[in-house]
Formats: structure tokens, sequence, C-alpha cells
């Protein structure tokens, strides 16, 4: 399997988000880059460097008012008496049709959802290259690879057609998908980070041609809490093309698998030609975001199944975050597909 990587994004580097009202550090670190390259080099995948699609790509999931707020916020907070290094909104709307503000504190509100979308100096030119590296992967799979690793950070299944969050800013997963879907193939994304896929629902939430399925922690207690109940199918033409699956706190392999599998009868129902999966690592029973308990072997196991669908399969990194375990799990995985 070939894998794909840009060293630009790295230059993402947040310090901070908020959680419980506390200032912590920011989990979704450069560091992860490096632990995920190891486990896909552990893996045997054979590196391939992004190429730029331009925004083009980009532009056919997200707005142009929401790509020139993120090209754009950070040196315009900076003119700001006092302001933070980092953009990170402290005010939102009722309503996201109400008025347009021209102020940076204002936009900064509308465009981002929470406090876990800090944006820095490098935070627009990181996302544009993860987002491109997700397109290089949909060139290799339209090229008749069976399989391929996009290694996107900061990742991107929070993000909304013009709304940052949760890490996130640019879906490459949605993007690729409609990339996918341009070229004549039928998509559908199988989200499995532990956290609701809600920007990637949002998106195609009215739509058919994209299936979007997501297995994750239940959020009536759980992140992102407003979206990803088994009530939500879609709406309008989109109604029976969303699947949610969510799950207790603390699922294990076992359980995790046979969840699964309802998916996969799912994607098989629809027909699809291609799947794209938000691969997130974050189950891992040791994750620090701890939400549920899938172990390295699992991983393997997960992705064993999900092969069985076969389809030309485009991999996204999605969460999963700092611990010693992360590469391990990354290369389990991948040699759980290719097995």
């Amino acid at each position: 399997m070939k894998y794909v990587f840009d060293e630009r994004q790295k230059g993402h580097d947040p310090k901070h988000f908020f959680a419980n009202g506390v200032a912590l550090p920011n989990p979704e670190q450069p560091e992860r880059v490096r632990l995920l390259q190891k486990g896909a080099q552990a893996s045997g995948c054979e590196p391939v460097q992004a190429k730029d699609y331009g925004l083009g790509p980009i532009a056919a999931i997200h707005s142009a008012e929401y790509l020139a707020f993120l090209e754009t916020i950070h040196l315009r907070w900076q003119r700001i008496d006092g302001s933070s290094d980092e953009v990170i909104p402290n005010i939102h709307p009722m309503t996201r049709s109400a008025n347009y503000p021209k102020s940076a504190v204002g936009q900064a509100g509308y465009h981002q959802a929470d406090t876990a979308c800090p944006i820095s100096s490098g935070t627009w030119e990181a996302a544009y290259w993860s987002a491109q590296t997700a397109l290089t992967g949909v060139d290799l799979i339209n090229g008749g690879e069976k399989a391929a690793y996009a290694l996107c950070r900061p990742p991107g299944h929070h993000a909304f057609a013009d709304l940052a969050g949760g890490f996130c800013f640019l879906n490459n997963s949605a993007i690729a998908a409609e990339q996918l879907l341009r070229a004549g193939r039928r998509p559908a994304i199988l989200d499995i980070d532990v956290h609701h896929g809600n920007g990637t629902q949002g998106i195609f939430y009215e739509r058919k041609d994209v299936l979007t399925l997501s297995i994750h922690a239940d959020p009536d207690r759980f992140y992102p809490f407003f979206w990803g109940g088994a009530q939500e199918r879609g709406e309008g033409e989109g109604a029976g093309y969303n699947l949610n699956l969510p799950l207790p706190r603390g699922t294990g392999d076992d359980d995790y698998l046979i969840t699964l599998e309802k998916a996969l009868a799912r994607i098989n129902s629809f027909g699809a030609d291609v799947l794209v999966v938000a691969l997130g690592l974050d189950p891992y029973e040791k994750d620090p975001l701890q939400g549920f308990s899938i172990t390295t072997s699992g991983f393997s196991r997960i992705a064993g199944a999900i092969k069985t669908l076969n389809l030309p399969t485009l991999l996204v990194q999605e969460g999963g975050y700092l611990c010693e375990e992360l590469s391990d799990n990354l290369a389990s995985f991948l040699q759980g597909f290719e097995s």
C-alpha cells in the first residue's frame, strides 16, 4: 500500500483547547505525524508526496466565504490590540442565519463551532496540504490502486461546509468522496473515529449520491453532543442515506465488530463501488480521549472486516492522539487490511 503525506502539515501547531472551562494542552500535535509515519513504515507502506490540485476540489465542499476566512483570519486577529496568538472564539451566534459580521471576533464565532479548533499562523497551509493529501490518495485509487492511506493532519471529519470544530478545518474525507463522485464513482464514507463525524454528516445530509455512516461513542455524554443519534437518517433526498451507530463508552472489540457488520451490510445495499474510511485510531483503549476500549489487535480485526467489502478503499486519517501505541495501532490496521 502507498501512503501520502506532505511535510507542510506539521506547520499547524496548536497550543491550547478548552475543556470543562479549563485551558489544556492541545492533543492534536505535530508529533502525531512522526508516530503515524512510523506506523505506516512498519506496515511496509511506500511513501508518496502529495500533489497540489488547487482550491477547486476543496471549494466543491467548502464555501468561498469560509475558505477566505481560514486563509486570512490569523493575520486579521493579530491586528486586535491585546489579542492571543491563536484565534479562539468567545462568542457564537444564536442562529447561523443571523448577521454575518465584519469583525474578526464575530467571524471567528461564526466559523468556529467550539474552542477546540484554534487557528495559528500555520493552520491554513497545513489544512490545505492535509486536503491535498486526501486528493492525492483519490488519484491513486482512480489510477488503479486497490487501497491507499492518506496521512491527513489536521484531521477533518468535524468540519462542516463553513464551520471548523473539534481540531478540524477542512473535511478531507468529504473532499475525497466528492472528487471520487465527480470521477464517476459511487462512494460511501465509513467513519470509525470514536467521535461522530458530524461535519461529514452535515455536508451530505440532504444528498443521496454519497452514503455516510459513523460508528462512534454515544453523543449523549460524549463529543460532539448535538449530532450522532441513531434517529438522524438524512433529510429530503438524503433521507435514508445516513446511518449512525452510536455505542456505549467502553465498547470493546467484539461488540464493535458486531456493529461494524451492520455498517458493511448497508454499504453493500447502497451499491458503493469505492469506499472512503475516515480512520480514527482514538477508539483505542488507552487513547487520551477515552471513548472505547479497542485493542491493538482489534484494529487488525476491524480492518479485516472492512476488507471483505472488496472495494477500492481510501483510508483518510482522522483522530488518534498521543500515546505510546499510536504507531502500533496504525500498523495493526494497515497490516490487517492488506493480509
